[in-house]
């Protein structure tokens, strides 16, 4: 699943390519992407119909354009979405599910495995009423780090989960936990209430590094279906130490890396660094 770094790529193509073009038209070639919309396919493009995207913003994972009208394009990519910005004529993606017709190009949302999908937010321009119980990401300039810091020193479960809770914090994932937990020589199973305010504040440091890092590299993609709004991938994996490492020595210590069940997910971290 994409995270922060990857959706924040696909924002600032959005920012780029489809601000300020009138949508034309709307095709919903697949009912699924747009089934938060009750009132149906038919409707979700009416509404879209003749509005301008103003601006693309995101918190954690989702991301939007806000529309002339107030309200709000939501996208969750989900496992295999992606946005992509193509000339008009160009060759339909296989799992192209739906087309924004602009003024001089298409904007496209397609998904292979249909996790992931588009609504239409009422009033949503500046932050859409369903994600707002979605926490800051650490690469907020208002996150706030003492916050943070105290709520994951009184909370039980380990400082993994607590990453991954987006109530939190959000935006950090599967990937950018683990190498967050490689950088600090912290084990992901080890409760808030173990861990001192400067090493949970180390933790928050090394995973706004490696997330800019990543940013930087235009994401991680393991295969075709992490890409930019130009269909491009990102190559942060080549510089991951520990995610996707198994058995593969340790960059620090030298030590094989291990892989262990973790929420239907998978963990890899050092047994020595981390221990």
């Amino acid at each position: 699943m994409p995270e922060l770094p990857e959706v924040e790529v696909v924002r600032r193509g959005l920012e780029a390519h489809v601000l300020s073009r009138p949508v034309q038209s709307v095709e919903v070639l697949h009912p699924r992407p747009v089934r938060r919309h009750l009132a149906g396919p038919a409707d979700f493009a009416a509404r879209l119909e003749g509005r301008s995207f103003e601006a693309a913003r995101r918190r954690g994972k989702y991301l939007w354009l806000a529309l002339d009208s107030g309200d709000a394009l939501l996208a969750h990519l989900g496992m295999s979405g992606q946005m992509l910005v193509n000339e008009i004529g160009d060759p339909d993606q296989r799992h192209l599910r739906v087309r924004f017709t602009l003024s001089d190009r298409e904007l496209r949302f397609v998904d292979q495995r249909m996790f992931g999908g588009v609504a239409l937010s009422e009033g949503g321009s500046q932050l859409p009423p369903e994600i707002e119980h979605i926490a800051r990401d650490p690469l907020d300039p208002e996150f706030d780090d003492e916050a943070f810091v105290a709520r994951v020193r009184r909370s039980l479960p380990g400082i993994k989960r607590q990453l991954l809770n987006q109530s939190l914090v959000s935006g950090i994932g599967n990937i950018y936990a683990d190498e967050a937990l490689w950088r600090a020589k912290v084990h992901g199973e080890v409760p808030g209430p173990e861990l001192a305010a400067t090493q949970v504040q180390s933790l928050l440091n090394h995973a706004r590094d490696v997330m800019s890092a990543a940013l930087r590299e235009g994401g991680t993609s393991f295969d075709a279906m992490y890409v930019n709004v130009n269909g491009e991938s990102g190559y942060f994996d080549r510089s991951l130490n520990v995610y996707g490492q198994e058995d593969q020595p340790c960059p620090r210590c030298g030590e094989p890396i291990t892989r262990a069940a973790f929420m239907n997910r998978s963990s890899y971290f050092c047994g020595v660094c981390q221990g």
